[in-house]
């Protein structure tokens, strides 16, 4: 086992791609995600158990919404607790990269946490407004469920645009030589793009890191439910362009195959 110095600088080359990821993701989490991973490797964790500790940090943040009356210290706890639960989220996949121990029943485990997560934490929010908050109306309440629709439909079909793309363009490869022996035109989407800084920064709004942001006003119950109403909007415009995004690709692979 390798000084800690050493495991950071293995850690640092087995980064994913930068492509899609917003400014938070890529200079907050998973740097932080780099330590955590490093912390885990000296101490013999896997990744799946650094999985596990990601959900319980998660849960125990989200389970505080929904039971205990909001709060600045309340806030504070909330948010950092999500905040260690999604770094350690990106451990984990550093760890299985670093280690050689990923497989499909750890990227299984990652994505049921996740997924878990985003139903988990609206409906946190859903509850907490309807023991806590003097809402202007009942209408409110349905703003934790417009919100949780978004989030897991994004989630879902932007797994399944990733899983859709990787069998398309395998069934491209099996096949890709021509008749007269070319080699078959590449398949659209997959020549690599340089890192866009501006996407990055336009991502913000839709990442996990900048929602978890807005839980640091649970201190202020107005404040907190405009916060978490603009967030709901955001999110809602993303997954329109994300949804059309994805179909457009999917079909220019349909068509490149």
């Amino acid at each position: 086992m390798g000084t800690t110095g050493t495991v950071m600088r293995e850690l640092r080359g087995a980064q994913k791609t930068a492509k899609g990821v917003s400014l938070y993701s890529r200079y907050v989490n998973r740097p932080a995600g780099r330590v955590l991973a490093a912390g885990a490797y000296r101490i013999g964790m896997t990744p799946n158990q650094v999985t596990l500790l990601s959900a319980a940090f998660t849960f125990s943040a989200i389970a505080s919404v929904a039971l205990v009356r909001p709060s600045w210290s309340l806030a504070a706890l909330v948010w950092g607790g999500l905040v260690v639960g999604f770094a350690l989220d990106s451990a984990d996949g550093q760890l299985a990269r670093l280690t050689g121990r990923g497989g499909p029943d750890g990227e299984w485990l990652d994505h049921v946490v996740d997924c878990a997560k985003m139903i988990l934490v609206h409906t946190a929010v859903l509850i907490s407004f309807r023991r806590f908050f003097d809402l202007p109306s009942e209408g409110w309440l349905l703003l934790p469920l417009g919100f949780l629709f978004a989030a897991v439909l994004t989630f879902c079909a932007g797994l399944l645009r990733e899983q859709l793309g990787k069998a398309q363009q395998g069934r491209t490869q099996q096949g890709g030589t021509r008749s007269d022996g070319a080699a078959a035109p590449p398949v659209a989407g997959r020549t690599a793009a340089p890192v866009s800084r501006l996407r990055a920064v336009a991502l913000l709004p839709a990442d996990y890191g900048v929602f978890c942001l807005v839980f640091l006003l649970l201190g202020d119950r107005t404040a907190f439910r405009l916060g978490y109403a603009v967030l709901a909007a955001v999110h809602a415009l993303f997954l329109v362009m994300f949804l059309a995004k994805w179909f457009r690709e999917l079909r220019s692979l349909r068509t490149a195959g």
